[in-house]
């Protein structure tokens, strides 16, 4: 409304100029001076009215985008400067409209994040909830140790989820400190089994390492023992009894790798390719869980996530005879 009035006054203001030089040109000049005045008036008015209502269409797309979320196609603008607004627009509209799609995906990922955090957390909790009436109610002091066992490691695994819930969300945020140093592939692997050396006895599962000498790769060498730590850990937790687990590393001048294999019954087919997908559940390999879903939690999606945050690799098969392969991997820049 304000800009049609201001267009009309215009308008207005041309004519009368016009009208004022034609009065002011001598009297042999008057009736050329007022026709050429006209003329040009009248050409400025159509042409400034063409221009008006491209602005005018132009502003009523996009009150539509904004108002309505619709996607608003500009290509019939013609050229000038308007075409040029109409140009920069349209990419602006764009941006906006992956920038919703991205926040709109994020919201989702979230969402979903956290239903399966609760979930994540809510078992221990509960089994810990159950557990607590029968250490009340055992009949002798090996019942209530043996309860107690149970409660402290239901206990530790809440400890666990937690602690690795804030690493993965640091990685996302891109707040967590990665040190890339010379870093010994000895120290690295001898950090990750001392912690798991009990449990690996309590499972009756061996370890073998075998190492090059002096293997050693550029990267975080904590962050990447306890990526070890969590394969090895997810690797012992599906190697029935009597199994074995072997770790390797082998530098040469492209890459150092460090590869970790079970004797377990090895993965799914169906989920092989979601291993790494945070909190995906896959289907039981072992007889005793056929037919129950077991998931393969966040250690692995953290130890790939870990990996990641050194530009390193990790990746997992099954081997030809038999249980699980993981392979990390640390390319060397070559020049």
């Amino acid at each position: 409304m304000g800009s049609s009035r201001t267009f009309t006054w215009q308008c207005i203001a041309l004519v009368a100029i016009v009208v004022v030089f034609a009065l002011a040109a001598p009297a042999e000049s008057k009736f050329w001076v007022m026709l050429t005045g006209l003329a040009a008036a009248a050409f400025f008015i159509v042409v400034s009215l063409a221009r008006h209502q491209q602005i005018k269409r132009l502003a009523g797309e996009i009150d539509e985008v904004l108002n309505n979320g619709r996607r608003i196609d500009f290509s019939t603008s013609s050229e000038g400067d308007v075409a040029v607004l109409t140009n920069e627009l349209q990419k602006m509209v764009a941006r906006l409209a992956r920038t919703t799609e991205q926040l709109e995906a994020e919201r989702n990922a979230l969402a979903n994040s956290l239903a399966d955090i609760s979930h994540q957390i809510r078992t221990p909790l509960t089994a810990i909830t159950l557990m607590l009436p029968s250490i009340e109610r055992a009949e002798n002091e090996t019942e209530r140790k043996r309860a107690v066992r149970k409660l402290e490691s239901m206990i530790e695994r809440v400890s666990w989820l937690v602690t690795a819930f804030l690493k993965i969300a640091k990685i996302d945020a891109g707040s967590m400190r990665v040190e890339s140093k010379p870093s010994s592939c000895a120290e690295t692997i001898r950090r990750a089994i001392v912690p798991l050396e009990p449990a690996l006895d309590l499972h009756d599962v061996s370890l073998e390492v075998n190492l090059d000498q002096g293997a050693s790769f550029e990267g975080d060498l904590l962050w990447t023992a306890e990526a070890v730590e969590n394969i090895v850990k997810n690797c012992m937790e599906h190697t029935p009894a009597g199994g074995s687990i072997k770790i390797t590393a082998r530098e040469d001048v492209l890459a150092t790798t460090i590869d970790i294999r079970d004797s377990g019954s090895g993965i799914d087919p169906v989920d092989l390719p979601h291993v790494f997908d945070r909190f995906y559940r896959g289907r039981a390999q072992d007889n005793e869980h056929a037919g129950e879903t077991s998931g393969f939690g966040i250690g692995l999606s953290l130890a790939q996530a870990l990996v990641s945050a050194q530009e390193g690799t990790l990746r997992v098969a099954n081997n030809p005879e038999g249980g699980a392969h993981f392979q990390i991997a640390f390319p060397k820049l070559v020049v």
